[in-house]
């Protein structure tokens, strides 16, 4: 019988022949840990009576969630993994600064394709985008993982994702997968695995956005067809049985918005023109790549920001920023305005570097956008891509980026001055603001607002 991707590698890792529903023992090529939930995982070998790890050569340990340590109990927390990694002989250890797990494990080359992976962080499918079945696990599962060398997975129903056609400018593969979020919704791809066609030759760091997002659906993992790092045999069978299709048409895609508190909430960026904005955020493991960071400076190049804007770039690695050094970007970014955080996750998560006070609003490129997510539960978090963020921080306003890129230099200036006129003084917490937010979230899907679940990493 012909099988989906997540049925071969499951297949061929358990050594049995496995379908979707069943059960699978599996060895795992990697283990990844981040500080975020260390003490978790350590209490959890300790409570499986393991005092060494399987496979040291096979386990990743990062500092980036909370990094560098912005408190001393954060400070405390490091300092016992950075002991841990000491005595259990840890090679693969990424302190402070080093940048995001996921895109070190990608890019470093720890995700071996056809393998399974498990990491102690939910976006840890983004090991799809080299053709790994990357898994995120709660420490308990990451412990078991870390003393044995395997785990157990319930083998997942597909969803095929074809993607069609070729992107204009100013729209990116961000603006795409958003607009497979706001097909499938937050639980419409709950422990499945998504497959997407059509895009296997995309640049990695494409590739890293599409699988790291697919967490966002609810998905147990998330896989790219056809990439140049999958071996032969990697491929979904003709005639494989999956639980739904999906057909993304990129010539006629537009720039993607997800209204907060939802990232399902997706809506075209022409009904959000004028929403104001206080910061904007440019980075994580979803954008935080030199060419998210070329594509705002594409924006920025010669002028600076608004003045009632913050704009923070936190690079996904050191690799990326000095990349962006070697370039130019990083000075590009740097002379319009931007504050340049350490490589790493920064304020995603709302622990680090920049987290939002009460009322402010956010145009973020990163990967969620609920009540509390980057730092107080009553600011809002909009969603969007690279030339979004450039733009937003640019005007103070979110506004089509196509306008601009396509304008002469003059013209782009007259329109920047027009969207920072029609803000005034109209701050991005107004009363006309909040009431802009009210009918953002009823353009927007009404099937999409049901509560959602709110994770840590």
């Amino acid at each position: 019988m012909s099988k989906t991707l997540a049925e071969k590698i499951l297949s061929r890792t358990s050594g049995r022949d496995v379908r979707a529903g069943d059960l699978a023992i599996v060895p795992v090529s990697r283990v990844m840990v981040h500080d975020s939930v260390i003490d978790a995982v350590m209490a959890g070998l300790r409570d499986l009576g393991k005092e060494r790890v399987w496979d040291k050569a096979k386990v990743c340990v990062f500092v980036d969630h909370a990094a560098p340590a912005p408190t001393p109990v954060v400070a405390d927390s490091h300092r016992v993994l950075r002991e841990w990694v000491r005595a259990q002989k840890i090679p693969t250890f990424y302190d402070a600064g080093e940048g995001v797990c996921h895109q070190i494990m990608v890019e470093e080359g720890y995700c071996e394709p056809g393998t399974v992976i498990v990491g102690s962080d939910s976006h840890s499918n983004s090991y799809g985008a080299v053709g790994a079945f990357g898994a995120g696990m709660g420490a308990t599962d990451v412990a078991v993982a870390l003393a044995l060398g395997r785990t157990w997975l319930r083998v997942p129903d597909s969803i095929k994702v074809s993607f069609t056609g070729t992107l204009r400018k100013g729209i990116t593969m961000k603006d795409a997968i958003m607009r497979v979020v706001r097909e499938i919704g937050t639980d419409g791809a709950r422990y499945a695995c998504v497959e997407f066609h059509g895009v296997g030759d995309l640049p990695q760091g494409d590739r890293i956005t599409l699988a790291g997002m697919t967490t966002e659906m609810g998905a147990k993992a998330g896989i790219v067809v056809g990439t140049p790092e999958a071996p032969d045999w990697l491929w979904p069978d003709p005639g494989a049985a999956y639980m739904r299709e999906v057909t993304i048409d990129l010539n006629t895609l537009e720039p993607q918005i997800a209204v907060p508190p939802r990232v399902d909430q997706v809506i075209d960026v022409s009904a959000a023109i004028g929403q104001p904005v206080d910061i904007v955020f440019l980075g994580s493991c979803t954008n935080g790549r030199l060419v998210d960071m070329q594509q705002a400076a594409s924006v920025l190049r010669g002028r600076r920001i608004d003045p009632r804007v913050r704009l923070e770039v936190v690079p996904a690695s050191r690799r990326q920023f000095e990349l962006a050094m070697q370039d130019g970007t990083m000075q590009i970014l740097s002379a319009a305005g931007a504050v340049i955080g350490s490589s790493g996750c920064g304020p995603c998560l709302g622990r680090t570097g920049g987290v939002l006070a009460g009322e402010e609003v956010c145009l973020s490129t990163a990967n969620r956008n609920y009540r509390g997510r980057m730092g107080s539960p009553n600011a809002n978090i909009y969603l969007g891509s690279p030339f979004v963020a450039a733009v937003a921080a640019l005007t103070g306003v979110i506004d089509d980026p196509r306008a601009y890129l396509e304008s002469s230099d003059r013209d782009f200036d007259a329109l920047v001055e027009r969207r920072r006129a029609e803000r005034g003084d109209r701050g991005a917490a107004s009363s006309r603001s909040g009431d802009r937010l009210e009918a953002l979230q009823m353009a927007a899907a009404p099937a999409r607002m049901r509560p959602q679940a709110e994770l840590d990493d």
